[in-house]
């Protein structure tokens, strides 16, 4: 039998809970408020000082628009609120930004980003595409002129010019004189300076692609050239009128965008980075500190990653640290950083752990796995970990800080159950801190705790987990009952709700979205199992590696038995109606789980998700499978499409059609191969939809969709 242990509140009598109010308005909240992501605030910047800290925020709920705000001893004040900046209709997006909103899947409007010198005494803003400055200490805004609509601004540490994209051309703007230069214009249509590629701001988590040396008199910038790459086209079908996008889009097995780094001065000066860009043609990090810049590279099948100390003089580099792996080395983010001497911040795999380094030696205990380094003043490292799946924690390492006691230079500086984030500068700590009760941020400075208020919606539907650990594995496992049900009024149908991919977990002990998305198809008459299986982050290098090669064999027998150890814990779940559902990588996984396990799985929601593995980009896919070329039968294994003649279950394929992330093509010809083979299923497109829904009609209208598929499938009557 599963092996099952609860913590102190996973199995209270449920005759003791309140029930849920009407749940009936859930869809609509949850559409309106982009998933109860409104209001919280986020993009946090502390004052070197730690005396006052910067952020982003929605005036409410329901507000899509953000504004910049300030939090200090004083109380909080509105910065900069694009009602006031405004100056007439909307100005359309220039492509690269609308991009590079995509990447980030950023659903707010208004004010999305923003940067700082240095000193956090300016800063810099895009409104309309139009380039704003914004006094932080008297809220005072200025509207800087541009040689054209305005990507990614960035001024420099001084606080007296800013750098900033046009056209694919990197510009200077210096903010006294207003004086415009061009520091390297684009040589063709497919050349850009100063931006990420799709690899990199999708697969790389790396967004940026200009970087301020620190006395502002130089940047480090990366050139992009797509000429290589594959083109594709992505129409509107609602709007024939529309001519097609032209999107490069990097296919697992074809050629990358062609990625260089130059510095590049004020005085028209370039110099190239020279690194070995056949053997390393992945720029997975770049930084430039006061010791000179510094990057991170990558081979093509990811088993090395270098980190180069640069001389922005000559071009040289030096290899600094050398990672292998002979699966794939994991890119975590923040690093490679270094502390003020010069040391540097990196992490090692060992075993079951992945560990923090500094100067090359390990700091952090066997069982601690790092998951993102914040960043670093002086010698000391904030950087969040865990040493349980379910949580996550802000920690600080400081070699300095050596009591008397357990811990020495290591301290976590959160409590209790959640997923802890934050940032620390000067005297100032901000602790984000994501809990079973909700989200809620405080900024500590001069002795004083001082909340940032959140004005995100409480959830018509709030989660009520039963938290349990499934197999000899010790799954981590969200069981979530209807609040009206009682032991033994009969049998529940069930829905298994996971992602189960490298990017993300759903398991934790957070109040997140899918959670209550989780809990409103509980109060819908379903007992909701949400586990995270292999492969899955959070539990070590080894954990996560157990994927190579295969990377849906393991998840599907996961789920498999996260419902069984569920239906062992709650004998009311009725195994003779099960249905799964996902999005993205939970998709593949739900089509791959009713397609290979007809005998569990009865019916299955498939949104959004990469039914030939081929179609998918380089880095993430090779990451896992390798190159197409060298082990066609890893794709074939991890492609749900090349076993759709074995469909026997119900099956409702979503995809948004303007999806330039996973495309339509995916559904398309899975829906292709299912007619070829003579197999029912149904296709649901979702019109000028991009990989994350959105828009409040498609998002409320696809959950009681998808809520009525499952109960016909499932032959479910309504609670």
């Amino acid at each position: 039998m599963d092996k099952i242990t609860s913590g102190t509140q996973d199995s209270p009598d449920r005759r003791d809970r309140p029930r849920s109010p009407d749940h009936r308005g859930f869809p609509r909240q949850f559409a309106r408020t982009r998933r109860f992501a409104l209001g919280v605030p986020r993009a946090f910047t502390l004052t070197p000082e730690g005396d006052g800290v910067l952020f982003l925020r929605t005036r409410g709920a329901e507000d899509p628009v953000s504004c910049l705000w300030r939090r200090d001893a004083g109380g909080e004040r509105l910065l900069a609120d694009p009602a006031d900046l405004a100056g007439g209709a909307p100005a359309e997006l220039p492509e690269a930004e609308r991009v590079r909103r995509e990447r980030a899947r950023e659903h707010t409007s208004g004010i999305v980003g923003y940067a700082t010198d240095a000193a956090v005494r300016l800063v810099v803003l895009t409104l309309d595409a139009a380039l704003w400055t914004c006094d932080p200490g008297t809220g005072r805004t200025r509207r800087v002129p541009t040689a054209g609509p305005v990507v990614d601004p960035r001024p420099d540490p001084s606080g007296r010019r800013v750098a900033y994209v046009t056209a694919g051309a990197l510009h200077v703007v210096e903010l006294d004189s207003g004086a415009d230069r061009t520091l390297a214009a684009p040589e063709g249509p497919e050349v850009t300076y100063g931006l990420a590629e799709h690899v990199a701001a999708e697969s790389m988590g790396r967004r940026r692609g200009h970087w301020w040396a620190p006395d502002g008199e130089r940047l480090l910038v990366a050139r992009v050239d797509t000429s290589p790459v594959r083109r594709w086209w992505i129409a509107d079908p609602a709007d024939p009128a529309r001519p097609p996008r032209e999107v490069p889009y990097p296919a697992a097995g074809t050629a990358n965008a062609d990625v260089s780094l130059h510095v590049l001065g004020l005085d028209g000066a370039r110099t190239a980075i020279d690194w070995d860009r056949t053997a390393y043609e992945y720029v997975t990090a770049a930084h430039w500190d006061a010791h000179g810049p510094l990057v991170g590279v990558q081979s093509r099948d990811q088993r090395t990653v270098r980190v180069l100390d640069c001389d922005p003089g000559s071009g040289a580099t030096r290899v600094l640290h050398e990672q292998r792996d002979p699966a794939w080395v994991q890119l975590i983010p923040g690093t490679p950083v270094r502390t003020a001497s010069g040391a540097l911040v990196h992490t090692a795999d060992e075993g079951d752990t992945r560990r923090l380094t500094v100067d090359g030696r390990p700091v952090t205990p066997e069982g601690l796995q790092i998951r993102e380094v914040v960043g670093v003043e002086g010698e000391s490292v904030l950087f969040v970990a865990s040493d349980e799946p379910t949580e996550a924690h802000l920690w600080s390492y400081d070699p300095a800080r050596r009591p008397v006691g357990a811990g020495g230079p290591l301290v976590r500086l959160s409590e209790g159950p959640g997923v802890h984030a934050g940032q620390r500068a000067g005297a100032g700590l901000l602790l984000a801190s994501h809990t079973e009760g909700g989200q809620e941020f405080r900024f500590s400075s001069g002795g004083r705790s001082l909340p940032v208020a959140n004005l995100a919606a409480e959830p018509l539907v709030r989660p009520r987990p039963v938290w349990l650990r499934a197999g000899e594995r010790a799954l981590r496992t969200a069981l979530l009952l209807p609040s009206w049900y009682e032991p033994g009024v009969g049998p529940l149908p069930v829905l298994l709700a996971p992602y189960g991919g490298p990017a993300m977990q759903l398991a934790v002990r957070a109040r997140s979205g899918p959670l209550c998305q989780a809990q409103w198809f509980a109060e819908e008459g379903f007992a909701v199992v949400v586990a995270d299986g292999r492969g899955t982050p959070g539990r070590g290098p080894r954990w996560e590696k157990t994927v190579h090669g295969d990377t849906l064999t393991a998840p599907v027998e996961d789920q498999v038995r996260a419902l069984h150890a569920a239906a062992s814990h709650c004998p009311d779940l009725d195994l003779t109606r099960v249905a799964i559902r996902g999005w993205s990588f939970g998709g593949s996984l739900a089509a791959m789980a009713v397609l290979r396990r007809p005998d569990v799985f009865h019916a299955a929601v498939c949104g959004a998700g990469p039914s030939d593995q081929r179609l998918y980009d380089t880095h993430w896919r090779e990451r896992f499978l390798g190159h197409p070329d060298e082990d066609p039968a890893a794709y074939e294994r991890s492609s749900p499409i090349s076993e759709a003649a074995s469909l026997s279950r119900p099956l409702l394929l979503v995809h948004g059609l303007a999806d330039d992330n996973v495309v339509a093509a995916h559904t398309l010809r899975m829906s292709a191969a299912l007619l070829a083979a003579g197999r029912p299923h149904q296709v649901l497109p979702l019109s000028r939809v991009t990989h994350s829904p959105s828009d409040e009609v498609v998002v409320e209208g696809l959950m009681r969709h998808e809520v009525d598929f499952l109960r016909t499938a499932l032959n479910a009557a309504a609670p």
